[in-house]
């Protein structure tokens, strides 16, 4: 593969640059107050012209076998283009899916650890379990629901982000594994269009300093490059520590060269590592049934690790030796990954689509969350009792591939039929090392002493010193018919979908009660899953700004070990998730106003552990309700926005008293809206992102209020190359709960919600 492209080891120029990059702002900051880091030039958004303002005619690849425009795509599809990512406020990767219909980011822990999902199905475990991030086609993770080890902490967006493509229901079930629900697939430039720039970004308020660059160009005759990245370091966005808790980069470049009959070659490397702050629930009180903040504790700004007293944690590998941590490195991660895309058109119009990827996944997950929210019998006054999740990512590393087989046939009536055959195989390992000690820490962030024995982290008791090694090996043959007469088009899809799991997991030995302790004996796992998946969809196409849509689908997630209830050692078939969906739709462009509206309706059987409240669960969930996204564009104005009404139940449940509830966290509306104007050299614009009240619990005892968030931004083009902008997010700071845990008897309770207001500023110059 030869020499791992290293970021680092250009850092001491990269520094220097950053100096003079610094200098030339000087005599523009008495304008630019504040800005936002990769905000978009004043310039025509080319992705949205073709189309209107939802660009129903692009063209999207993911999740369907054939390319296919939105317009007449038998799912539910909608884009993010770079300019609509950048004028959102988004800073990571669950901010920005904030911005799709349908979808709920709950985007409150930071660049990683987002809970995510689609539609209201159930969010009863904690990361994206039925939906399927993507870089370029192939997963990020096999799953997305793994304690600790979420796909959007090993995802980083930047200059080089082309857009994003998002496909719910339908045919993701088939097109995708463990996607039931939606795939969300990211995808970087590929040097075809010129993409030349440079920003400096400066944090006001919280000292980060980030430096963005993107370089694509063409190489030759039809070959092109792109390389992209960025560095940072700062004090965590509304938290704003007191340490750098956000200290990093990323690389990676795209080398593509085309080939006859639209055909082509495509490699590409990626090179991330970065930390940033581990974002938890806080300790919160419940008053008349709602979420409220106790003094002292702000969960805006609040960070118990804001302290140097609390830098050092002392755990155990999974070797059995000592290794002392920092618990102010927060979510540490290491990716690097080496890919090949290909499409080869053969003889009689056969066409060979083929993608791998080969990546390393390691890091930490360091976080405080909190036993209680009242002080811990023998404990100094004052203090609050905190479990610090120090959790290593040994090994989350996997090789993915995809390749599949198409033939277009044209039939004597004039329409054609287009089958599709494929593979999807891979390997993905879940290893991962749990030793968690236990803190005071008083509402100031100070540790005032810490027990490292093992099992004596308070009400968790013994449940979580272990570790895990176990590999998961997916293979997922697939075929789909694409069927298209005049008006009328139709996909029909099945996939099979096989996975086998071996390896073994350890604990502590109880009988060892001194210094770190021990591991006990390893337990095997070995066990395997299978279900078969299908979709059906078809779409009429009324006139060429009017067509309807329809599809159902039926898929299942098969979630991670530590997730999983049921036996795991071969005699026993373990748990899976199961999803069914239908879906109704139609979309319409009406000069410069186009709107999308689907009416959805989904069945979902699933089985769970949840650590944090230490509970199995085994619930049947109905949601139902109405999808609308709608946009118009009109000289230099635009916006865009979306929102979904869900009704959603719990059918049958253990706890039977839940039956008929609302499930924990789904509100029944969600909403975004994101306006932009430009006059000549000035854009202005900003998003307003929302959500009704929801439960904080499937009991139905407790209320999270509603919110609606305002960001906003201000850029202007000093020239056709310099273009400066500033930017709010959470301008109005409002407190916006996204999550609730009971934590402890009676009303010990903890919530996260979105961060505080912070405001940015950023120097950009295309070259």
């Amino acid at each position: 593969m030869g020499k791992t492209i290293n970021f680092y080891e250009t850092k001491g120029a990269f520094v220097k640059f950053q100096q003079k990059l610094a200098l030339t702002q000087v005599a523009a900051a008495a304008t630019l107050a504040a800005f936002q880091m990769g905000a978009a030039f004043a310039q025509t958004d080319t992705t949205a012209t073709s189309g209107g303002a939802l660009n129903l005619d692009e063209v999207v690849v993911t999740a369907a076998p054939t390319g296919r425009s939105k317009m007449k795509s038998t799912d539910s599809v909608s884009t993010l283009s770079d300019t609509q990512i950048t004028q959102s406020g988004a800073t990571n990767t669950a901010d920005i899916l904030r911005d799709l219909p349908g979808v709920r980011s709950e985007a409150s822990g930071g660049n990683g650890n987002a809970n995510i999902s689609v539609r209201g199905l159930p969010l009863s475990a904690g990361g994206s379990r039925y939906v399927q991030l993507q870089e370029d086609g192939l997963p990020v993770l096999l799953w997305g629901d793994a304690s600790f080890a979420t796909p959007d902490e090993f995802m980083r967006t930047d200059y080089a982000t082309s857009h994003v493509e998002f496909v719910r229901g339908g045919q993701a079930a088939t097109a995708a594994s463990n996607a039931p629900g939606a795939v969300i697939n990211f995808i970087t430039k590929n040097g075809k269009e010129e993409s030349n720039d440079v920003g400096y970004t400066y944090g006001l308020g919280t000292r980060l300093n980030r430096l963005d660059f993107n370089y694509g160009t063409a190489v030759g005759k039809d070959s092109y490059i792109n390389i992209g990245g960025f560095e940072r370091t700062g004090g965590g966005g509304a938290i704003n520590t007191t340490f750098n808790s956000e200290n990093g980069g990323q690389i990676r470049a795209n080398f593509l060269h085309e080939l006859d009959k639209g055909g082509f070659i495509q490699f590409n490397v990626k090179h991330l590592n970065d930390s940033t702050p581990t974002l938890l629930p806080v300790p919160v009180s419940i008053k008349g049934g709602t979420v409220t903040t106790l003094p002292g504790i702000d969960p805006r700004t609040y960070y118990p690790i804001n302290s140097g007293a609390m830098s050092r944690d002392t755990t155990m590998n999974s070797g059995g030796s000592s290794v002392t941590s920092s618990a102010t490195n927060g979510l540490q991660i290491q990716s690097d990954s080496v890919g090949i895309g290909a499409r080869f058109a053969l003889e009689n119009d056969w066409i060979i689509n083929e993608n791998f990827r080969r990546t390393s996944n390691s890091g930490r997950f360091v976080g405080a969350y909190p036993q209680n929210n009242a002080t811990a019998a023998g404990a100094p006054a004052g203090t609050t009792p905190y479990t610090l999740f120090n959790s290593s990512l040994d090994d989350l590393g996997n090789v993915f591939n995809d390749v599949k087989i198409s033939k277009t046939f044209k039939l004597e009536n004039g329409s054609t039929v287009s089958p599709t055959v494929g593979v999807f195989t891979g390997q993905q390992n879940l290893g991962e090392t749990w030793y968690w000690n236990t803190y005071n820490v008083t509402t100031a962030g100070v540790a005032s002493f810490g027990n490292g024995a093992i099992g004596s982290n308070g009400t968790w008791g013994g449940c979580c010193v272990k570790t895990y090694s176990v590999n998961y090996v997916e293979n997922d043959p697939y075929a789909n018919v694409h069927y298209e007469n005049g008006a009328l088009t139709v996909d029909g899809g099945v996939r099979q979908q096989n996975q086998s799991v071996s390896g073994t997991t350890t604990a502590n030995n109880p009988a060892v009660t001194t210094g770190l302790g021990a591991w006990g004996a390893p337990s095997l796992v070995n066990y395997s899953l299978n279900q078969t998946n299908y979709s059906l969809g078809a779409n009429y196409a009324i006139h060429k700004d009017l067509s309807v849509y329809a599809s159902t689908s039926q898929g299942a997630n098969f979630t991670p070990l530590d997730r999983m209830v049921g036996a795991v050692d071969g005699t026993t078939p373990a748990s899976y998730n199961k999803v069914t969906q239908y879906d109704f739709g139609v979309r319409s462009r009406q000069g410069a106003f186009n709107v999308a509206a689907t009416v959805f309706y989904a069945q979902t059987k699933e089985y769970n552990y949840d650590l944090t409240t230490q509970q199995t669960t085994a619930n049947a969930y109905t949601s139902k309700g109405i999808e609308l996204e709608a946009g118009y564009r009109s000289g230099g104005f635009r916006v865009t926005g979306s929102t979904t009404y869900t009704d959603s139940h719990l059918t049958d449940s253990l706890s039977t008293a839940n039956i008929g509830n609302t499930p924990q966290r789904q509100a029944q509306f969600i909403y975004s809206v994101i306006p932009s104007y430009e006059i000549g050299r000035l854009t202005l614009g900003g998003s307003m992102i929302g959500t009704t009240s929801s439960a904080g619990d499937d009991a139905n005892t407790t209320t999270m209020p509603g919110y609606t968030v305002f960001n906003a931004f201000a850029s202007y083009g000093f020239s056709d190359r310099l273009l400066g902008s500033i930017s709010v997010n959470n301008l109005f700071d409002t407190l916006a709960y996204t999550e609730f845990d009971n934590v402890g008897a009676g009303t010990a309770s903890a919530a996260r919600a979105l961060p505080g207001r912070t405001i940015y500023a950023t120097l950009k110059y295309k070259f």
